[in-house]
């Protein structure tokens, strides 16, 4: 490590707000062999895992924030989006596009985001929503490790935020992607990639 003097971090440090990105229905009832988007093997199982945390940061008074992807049907918004791997998704009239509402367990209290793009600050509210929640440490799961949630951290992370990925909850287009963006993390934030049971302790430890 070329920095000797990476200071010590509390997994949370001041506040903090649990952002479950991008976890829609179409994880749950879209099974095709091909998808819009690539997913690594074992994918549902660990958004299903996800619940874990969103019950945890209840418990412990946690805000919870469910970013959702959303585009408009003439896919205006979709900018160079389509210029790569992906494929039309996430349009405003396709049922697989809400919120995997029961599997989450959403509840009326949950502040929810809609986006256009891949991070989770760009032309959206999220940033108004944290400055009044007066939240310092952001805890980021659900997915694509290597999308949503790389350019959603890297933002948090030029904004200042302390930012922490529990790798049980989030999962790439595939393992190899996956296991290149938590890496691509946590040299940013030292110590940002954290596992379930060590963010759930942390949780009932800042309630």
């Amino acid at each position: 490590m070329a920095n000797a003097n990476t200071p010590k971090r509390a997994l949370i440090e001041g506040k903090a707000a649990l952002i479950v990105i991008d976890i829609q229905a179409s994880t749950f009832i879209d099974d095709s062999v091909v998808r819009s988007i690539d997913n690594m093997p074992g994918y549902k199982e660990r958004m299903l895992e996800a619940r874990k945390a969103i019950d945890g940061a209840r418990g412990a008074d946690i805000p919870v924030v469910f970013i959702q992807e959303v585009h408009r049907p003439d896919l205006i918004d979709f900018g160079r989006e389509l210029d790569g791997d992906e494929d039309v998704h996430c349009l405003e009239d396709n049922p697989k596009t809400a919120l995997a509402v029961k599997e989450m367990g959403i509840l009326p209290t949950d502040y929810i985001v809609p986006k256009r793009r891949y991070s989770a600050f760009f032309g959206t509210d999220l940033e108004i929503l944290l400055k009044g929640l007066k939240v310092e440490t952001l805890i980021l799961i659900g997915g694509l490790t290597d999308i949503c949630v790389h350019y959603t951290f890297v933002d948090a992370h030029q904004q200042d935020y302390f930012t922490r990925v529990i790798e049980d909850c989030v999962a790439g287009s595939s393992v190899e992607a996956h296991d290149a963006s938590l890496k691509a993390m946590d040299y940013l934030q030292t110590g940002a990639i954290r596992s379930l049971e060590d963010v759930l302790q942390a949780m009932k430890q800042s309630a």
